[in-house]
């Protein structure tokens, strides 16, 4: 079925009579990922008639919910977030879906978008509160430990306040470090090698 919304105003008549055009990461992407999930499917959850259909069809619910405009609407920029972030400043009023770093580093140029009433901040990512933003996680088999060679060292380095800190190489990366206290646990965690365990 077509889709008729072809301007803001067409969704909502107090949004801006402007062509929707949203330039965007192809479905191989994790920042694609992370907005089906965070976005789209966050829309989904909205409509009781489509949350209806996952307790009926997990399958079709996904296709539904993680699927993206294919009316040259939504526009695959590619991998490459710089290109993104290019495109949008040749035309101001087209929304973008790339990393934090890259807002951050385009900032005088570029707006984030605000969500439930919170704006895409270093502190709103590094607390949850921004609600389309992400943790990264990694696990490690403590049978490895020990075995195979380096774990404990990458452990060691990984969660180093070289690292993960808040002035660490990963902050350079684009990842957002954790609040001290949430740091120190984590590292005492990591090193300590202590088995996660599934919370209720």
């Amino acid at each position: 079925m077509a889709n008729p919304y072809k301007l803001w105003s067409d969704i909502n008549p107090t949004l801006p009579t402007t062509k929707i055009e949203v330039l965007g990461p192809p479905p191989t992407s994790g920042t694609r990922d992370a907005f089906a999930e965070l976005v789209l499917e966050g829309g989904c959850k909205k409509f009781d008639w489509i949350k209806a259909i996952k307790k009926q069809n997990k399958a079709k619910y996904k296709e539904i919910c993680h699927s993206v405009r294919e009316d040259h609407t939504y526009i695959e920029a590619g991998e490459n977030d710089n290109l993104i972030v290019q495109k949008l400043s040749s035309n101001p009023k087209a929304f973008g879906v790339f990393g934090f770093s890259f807002l951050d580093q385009n900032n005088d140029t570029l707006q984030g978008s605000i969500i439930d009433g919170e704006g895409p901040s270093f502190e709103a990512i590094a607390d949850g509160s921004y609600p389309v933003s992400r943790p990264l996680y990694f696990y490690v088999k403590n049978a490895h430990v020990g075995k195979v060679p380096g774990i404990l060292e990458f452990l060691t380095e990984y969660t180093s306040e070289a690292a993960m800190g808040e002035e660490g190489y990963l902050t350079d990366k684009g990842l957002i470090p954790l609040g001290e206290e949430k740091l120190s646990n984590v590292r005492k965690n990591v090193l300590s090698l202590t088995p996660l365990t599934l919370n209720k």
